[in-house]
């Protein structure tokens, strides 16, 4: 689960009491001293209190008078490297993330630096979709925002990818945008970059991918419908599409069918057997693709494309587009019982608070 880093904040008038109970209750060991506007002052360690403590100052008196006012910090278009390389060089735990004003929109930290890589694949949401089988639930609200578990499907799908390491977001907006982007905004509430990409009219479900910045695409893009509910291994699927390196990797799940009569198989007019309600079994797409680089260069501007159709012609092309079978939890929110279901479910598959 990610950490909500916001809880560690606090304004330069509080007391030095109330950083320390903000330290111990966040366990990260630091508390960030920020204005009105979340424009970071100074941050306050453990260290710096037990110092004030050792001059006799008192509990009560502000925390801006044993703050560092001059931290090291990190860009929000930070690479790993350059985390790895300050926190090393600086022989500290932890550092805040500031974007281009100095407000704070995250905290990096060693311990979870060196448990998580930061990956720089780009991610691209799509959330541009009309919900039409979900009317009239869609009808004021676009089908990725509404609610699972008190929070918009999409969000729970980006806070998964967030907690695999994943940075940099772009998401596809069409039908009622504005509250798509309204909510996520720039993304530093999550310590992300999301940037939009327009659809000024519905260009299927791969043509939005020819609208990203080529100079955005270096390694291979994860591509995630907003509208499904998974548990999907993240990391071991963008290992898998590295390992093969094929055009494209899709994330399958398997559906199965149940004739619910007795099927006959005949030759003509004569009876070869009959099958009791036989069972068939299908791989289906489970909306999640990794694509490389090529492929998304390769897809025109505005030009309307389906994701089948996207794969249908490497395949013609003669390269390979490779399956990765999903047997986690895994819900497509197509129709009202999905949304039902995913409501029940809930409960125990979402693992955020």
């Amino acid at each position: 689960m990610a950490f909500d880093w916001q809880t560690i904040c606090i304004p330069p008038t509080a007391e030095i009491r109330q950083a320390i109970a903000v330290i111990d209750q966040g366990a990260k060991q630091i508390a960030l001293v920020v204005d009105e506007a979340g424009g970071l002052l100074g941050t306050v360690t453990d260290g710096d209190i037990r110092r004030a403590i050792l001059r006799h100052v008192a509990l009560d008196a502000p925390v801006e008078t044993v703050m560092n006012r001059a931290p090291r910090t990190l860009p929000a278009s930070y690479s790993r490297a350059q985390a790895m390389q300050l926190l090393g060089s600086a022989q500290v735990m932890q550092v805040p993330i500031v974007d281009a004003q100095r407000r704070v929109v995250g905290l990096e930290t060693l311990t979870d630096l060196l448990k998580r890589p930061r990956r720089e694949n780009p991610v691209f949401l799509m959330a541009g979709g009309f919900g039409t089988r979900l009317r009239p639930l869609t009808d004021h609200c676009p089908k990725p925002m509404l609610p699972v578990g008190g929070r918009p499907m999409l969000e729970h799908i980006l806070q998964d990818l967030i907690d695999y390491g994943f940075y940099r977001f772009y998401i596809s907006v069409h039908y009622l945008r504005e509250q798509v982007i309204e909510h996520f905004q720039d993304g530093s509430r999550w310590g992300v970059t999301i940037q939009y990409i327009h659809e000024d009219a519905p260009l299927g479900t791969a043509g939005c991918l020819g609208l990203l910045p080529k100079e955005a695409v270096q390694s291979p893009v994860i591509v995630v419908n907003g509208d499904i509910m998974t548990r999907v291994n993240y990391e071991a699927l963008l290992q898998d599409h590295d390992r093969h390196t094929p055009a494209a990797t899709v994330c399958t799940r398997q559906y199965d069918f149940q004739v619910p009569y007795g099927v006959i198989a005949h030759e003509d007019q004569r009876i070869l057997d009959i099958t009791e309600k036989p069972i068939h079994h299908f791989f289906v797409s489970a909306g999640i693709y990794v694509l490389a680089p090529q492929v998304v260069y390769g897809i025109e501007p505005a030009q309307r494309l389906d994701m089948p159709d996207l794969l249908k012609a490497q395949i013609t092309g003669g390269r390979v587009v490779r399956m990765f079978p999903v047997h986690e939890y895994w819900l497509d929110i197509g129709r009202m019982n999905d949304f039902e279901l995913a409501q029940s479910d809930a409960p125990r598959v979402l693992r955020h608070d």
